[in-house]
């Protein structure tokens, strides 16, 4: 089993969702970086679950605890170890799930692969693993700070409500203003009261989290297979219930011309940028020093609490009736876990393209 992400910023993890703990090492962390562990758990609480009536009630105050790696308020350059006690686990509630198979879960394929599984709220598949994504994302976000680059991600549509692509339209500062986590105040009630109508249905829905990264140096990624949009796209991806992947202007371009999609090179005051941007960032594999900006797209949460018909691990017919705290919509809590794994990505190319901390 894989557990390590990166090359030369790494983070490796381990834990259950109903195990003692979640945690990890991230390793490669640049020396002197200012540790504000105030922020890291910050990153966590916008995560963590219980946050509103539209997510799951498991109550964890998922406190992280750091346990080498930082000395004196600094990075020593020296591993960085940590770990995050589960404290509000209801095992019991998954008893009925021993021997079935739940739709669309991970189920069936770690049974065939590994020929064991944890049934306790899905194990090592569980969601909850991705608090140490958020934790490797903090330490990134705060090594990136010094080089000036921003990570902010978005809810830009859930269902049917969707937000202009356009990023540029709106105010990131309003994204921590609603539950939803969207920057437009009106479509978020519209998507808030969608989960909520879900919600009371049993049912659950999905959306697409808008990420968009500022100030990233020029000339990080790689031109053939490490190229940096399909490093994001793999980040991404690993995401539990993420489906898709595009950065720039994605889909959309496959119904345009050359004509409206090639940004062109402008030369101001020494310096060489484009004047549009539907490149989203990257050129060949490499940025170019514009904002990247990209959309990941999010499954409806594959626990819902009706009536669903299955196998159990001997093949025999089955009817699954859920029971448990679930999100009827992951995609508000997946925004900070967006913006974890794309801080990873750029500290990662930025390390490996030799740019230096002062």
């Amino acid at each position: 089993m894989r557990n390590t992400f990166g090359t030369l910023f790494t983070l490796t993890t381990f834990g259950e969702s109903h195990g003692e703990a979640i945690g990890g090492v991230v390793d490669g962390m640049p020396a002197g970086i200012d540790i504000d562990q105030e922020f890291i758990q910050n990153e966590l609480s916008r995560r963590r679950p219980g946050q509103s009536h539209i997510t799951t009630q498991r109550n964890e105050q998922d406190q992280v605890e750091l346990l080498s790696g930082v000395f004196e308020g600094k990075s020593t350059g020296c591993p960085i170890g940590f770990i995050v006690r589960n404290t509000n686990q209801r095992s019991a509630d998954y008893d009925n799930l021993r021997n079935i198979y739940r739709p669309s879960h991970a189920d069936y394929t770690y049974a065939a692969k590994y020929g064991i599984r944890d049934y306790r709220g899905g194990g090592r598949s569980s969601a909850r693993i991705t608090i140490s994504r958020c934790v490797g994302g903090a330490l990134a976000k705060l090594a990136l700070r010094q080089l000036g680059v921003s990570i902010k991600a978005y809810t830009s549509q859930v269902g049917d409500v969707a937000l202009d692509r356009d990023y540029t339209k709106y105010n990131f500062a309003e994204i921590e203003h609603n539950p939803v986590r969207c920057p437009d105040p009106i479509a978020a009630q519209r998507m808030e009261q969608l989960i909520s109508e879900v919600k009371a249905e049993g049912d659950t829905i999905g959306g697409v989290v808008t990420c968009v990264v500022k100030n990233c140096p020029k000339g990080i990624g790689e031109p053939e297979f490490g190229k940096l949009h399909a490093m994001l796209g793999a980040a991404m991806l690993s995401i539990n219930a993420a489906k898709g992947f595009e950065y720039g202007e994605g889909f959309s371009c496959a119904t345009s011309r050359g004509s409206r999609q090639n940004d062109a090179f402008v030369a101001e005051g020494g310096n060489i940028h484009t004047s549009t941007n539907h490149s989203g960032g990257i050129q060949g594999g490499i940025s170019n020093g514009e904002d990247i900006y990209f959309r990941t797209a999010f499954k409806p949460t594959a626990t819902i609490l009706q009536e669903q018909k299955t196998v159990d691990s001997t093949g025999n017919s089955a009817i699954l009736q859920a029971h448990g705290r679930h999100d009827p919509c992951v995609v508000p809590r997946a925004v900070p876990i967006v913006e974890a794994m794309t801080a990873m990505v750029i500290l990662d190319y930025i390390m490996l393209n030799k740019h230096t901390f002062l």
